[in-house]
């Protein structure tokens, strides 16, 4: 996240609170996947807010954010999203699931052998990771992430992808050095989008009824 560790504490705050009334309103096991992504990303951004307040460096918290940003989400995304799809869009999404599963493996190999770091740059963190093929790495990632959700045959789910995805373009032509790092903040609060996206789920607005009758 960019400017500074409180920045980053307030919104992952906000995000996972938003997250939190996502999962509470979930009326489908087949939701929740998606509907705590929020939850996920906005804890991710506290984590980040400890990187900043540590100095960067490769202690645990730059650790764990590598793990949640890299081959957590590459997975997470694309199955919260099969699972939530229409079944009509569920057969083209298992292909972009697999190329998340390939992708996290490698980046969960990379990140085992380390070491990870982080460095304090300005207004903004740069993460290094050691890693081969990283521009085939960054492809799998985003075709697992942002293409799962503009296939996903759900009106509000392409447009988070929509968001998310001209997010990464800005993210990458301005700070390509802290790619990683501005995307996944952009992602994060973009995801608040699912608080509607939940909201307007099938049985989302329902509420139980009263004894019919008068007194």
């Amino acid at each position: 996240m960019c400017w500074s560790a409180t920045a980053d504490l307030v919104a992952g705050v906000g995000v996972a609170a938003a997250g939190v009334v996502c999962v509470a309103r979930v009326r489908s096991s087949r939701d929740l996947p998606l509907a705590a992504l929020p939850l996920l990303l906005g804890t991710h951004q506290i984590v980040e807010s400890v990187v900043w307040s540590s100095g960067g460096g490769d202690g645990p918290a730059t650790v764990l954010w590598a793990i949640i940003a890299l081959p957590l989400l590459a997975v997470w995304v694309p199955a919260g999203v099969l699972c939530a799809a229409p079944p009509h869009a569920r057969s083209r999404l298992v292909p972009l699931l697999a190329a998340g599963v390939v992708t996290a493996a490698m980046l969960a190999y990379g990140i085992a052998a380390g070491p990870v770091t982080a460095e304090i740059r300005g207004r903004t963190v740069g993460y290094a990771l050691d890693l081969s093929h990283s521009r085939l790495l960054v492809a799998g990632y985003l075709l697992a992430t942002v293409g799962s959700l503009l296939l996903s045959g759900d009106r509000r789910l392409l447009v988070l992808g929509i968001l998310v995805a001209v997010g990464a373009l800005a993210c990458w032509a301005l700070w390509q050095l802290e790619f990683v790092s501005t995307w996944c903040a952009f992602a994060a609060l973009c995801s608040v989008v699912l608080l509607g996206w939940i909201r307007a789920r099938p049985g989302a607005s329902k509420m139980p009824s009263g004894p019919a009758g008068g007194n």
